[in-house]
């Protein structure tokens, strides 16, 4: 059949078409199979990785690919659009109506959804909906092993498995990890908790401004009968009515309906010398017992219980979970300890905020640091990185594709003490023996990239696994 033939069969027939042959649209075609909805997909690649996959799957389904034409037809022909996240609205030609509750073409008034909106409206358990620029995974993993001894949970979203696959009656708890790419295209999530866990510039390559993503995070807040506020970024704060009910953690001692940490957890009125985890004015556990380490890594627990408390999960649950989780691969993950140096694994920071906050967690711990940073920049502004250095970070070894980003970032700091030697590296391999030439017994050798691992790697996961074995090959 010719284009112009295909243009006029797709413009003469109104029917919901899903955009994107990544995860999400497989699971959207999977779920729109199930429930017997007629749909097309289109994607604007020529030729999508995982199109003979969707053939062989959904045989029966029509599927345009490539030409700028062919997808400008199916949109405009279409009642109601799924758009993946990875695909940018703007680039459809897609907007935000005013009132902000829905998306809509401009030229043809189609509802404009997302995988997560659909979630929303088929879900029939309570959902616990996670967002934020850092923590998230971790937050989202400890909820739901903290939720599994009492109830059937389902844990994914942007973790793990698309959210329409998990659709199941006899779920009695969903917890979602939520990307501001999933939640633009939602509008009426109505969680039974919901948190941005905090926020800082990150995906500034699709976002016009901070004000822009922030917006896009916020929105897993429509609806929600309760939120969970982080009491150390006002960002995180969101407008709801007087009568959501809010909870709040932070790394300080915090009031009602707070989750904080107190040297005096008594109340006694007596500074003691051990860090505990407290809820109001009630210790629950020292922050020794913590099985995951560093300040990010209290706030991340002290988020999940909030959350947990919300949907009235068990304490003394709750608290077992926190003694023996370890944290996830890729996450401030210790991979080897040679001649008293600690490598540590921190792949999954891919934007500067999780980078400062590793970098903050691991100065203290060790007598000095080695950084090795870089990839793609997402648009970051790295000044924010570059003033945590000094101080903390002796060398700092740049990779990728923007590693001259942060290099020239550092040198603009240059009059401020301190500030660490720069040392370009070609790959993982170089940038490891560099490191272990530069590293002292007594230090820590930290990935924390603050970038986007796709110039040289996969994903952040391939990037951290180069780096384990690089470190491994040191021994």
């Amino acid at each position: 059949m010719g284009e112009v033939a295909v243009v006029k069969m797709i413009a003469s027939d109104k029917r919901t078409v899903v955009v994107g042959l990544g995860l999400t649209g497989f699971a959207v075609a999977r779920y729109f199979t199930r429930i017997d909805e007629p749909f097309v997909v289109v994607d604007t690649r020529a030729e999508p990785p995982s199109l003979a996959a969707f053939k062989t799957e959904f045989p029966d389904v029509d599927i345009y690919v490539g030409a700028d034409e062919l997808v400008a037809a199916a949109l405009t022909s279409a009642s109601q659009i799924v758009v993946s996240p990875g695909v940018s609205l703007l680039e459809l030609g897609l907007v935000q109506n005013r009132e902000g509750s829905l998306l809509t073409d401009v030229e043809t008034d189609a509802e404009v959804v997302g995988d997560i909106e659909l979630f929303a409206r088929a879900a029939r358990a309570p959902i616990i909906a996670i967002t934020g620029s850092n923590g998230k995974s971790t937050v989202t993993t400890l909820v739901a092993a903290m939720a599994a001894s009492t109830m059937k949970v389902a844990v994914g979203g942007n973790l793990g498995t698309p959210a329409l696959d998990l659709l199941d009656d006899e779920i009695d708890l969903y917890v979602l990890e939520l990307s501001s790419f999933q939640l633009e295209t939602t509008a009426n999530l109505t969680a039974k908790v919901a948190t941005v866990l905090n926020v800082s510039p990150d995906h500034m390559d699709r976002y016009s401004s901070l004000i822009d993503y922030h917006r896009a995070k916020h929105r897993v807040f429509f609806g929600a009968e309760q939120v969970v506020i982080n009491r150390d970024d006002k960002l995180s704060e969101p407008l709801v009515s007087a009568d959501v009910k809010r909870w709040s953690f932070g790394l300080g001692k915090p009031d009602f309906g707070g989750f904080g940490v107190s040297y005096d957890p008594d109340n006694v009125g007596r500074k003691g010398e051990e860090a505990w985890l407290v809820f109001e004015f009630a210790p629950l556990m020292p922050v020794s017992e913590l099985g995951i380490k560093g300040s990010h890594n209290i706030a991340n627990a002290l988020a999940a219980l909030a959350l947990g408390h919300a949907v009235g999960l068990p304490m003394a649950a709750m608290l077992s979970v926190l003694r023996t989780f370890k944290g996830l691969p890729h996450r401030s993950q210790t991979v080897a300890e040679i001649n008293g140096v600690v490598w540590v694994d921190d792949s999954k920071a891919t934007n500067v905020g999780a980078a400062i906050a590793a970098i903050i967690s691991c100065a203290g711990d060790y007598s000095g640091l080695v950084l090795i940073a870089g990839g793609q920049s997402k648009g970051q502004d790295f000044t924010p990185l570059a003033k945590q250095l000094a101080g903390r970070v002796k060398h700092l070894i740049v990779i990728g594709e923007d590693a001259g980003l942060i290099e020239r970032a550092v040198a603009q700091q240059a009059s401020v003490e301190s500030q660490p030697e720069v040392i370009r590296a070609t790959s993982m391999d170089a940038a490891v023996s560099t490191a272990r030439t530069l590293a002292a017994s007594g230090d820590c050798v930290l990935l924390s990239p603050a970038c986007a691992s796709f110039d040289m790697f996969s994903g952040y996961e391939e990037r951290g696994e180069c780096f384990a074995r690089a470190v491994r090959a040191l021994s």
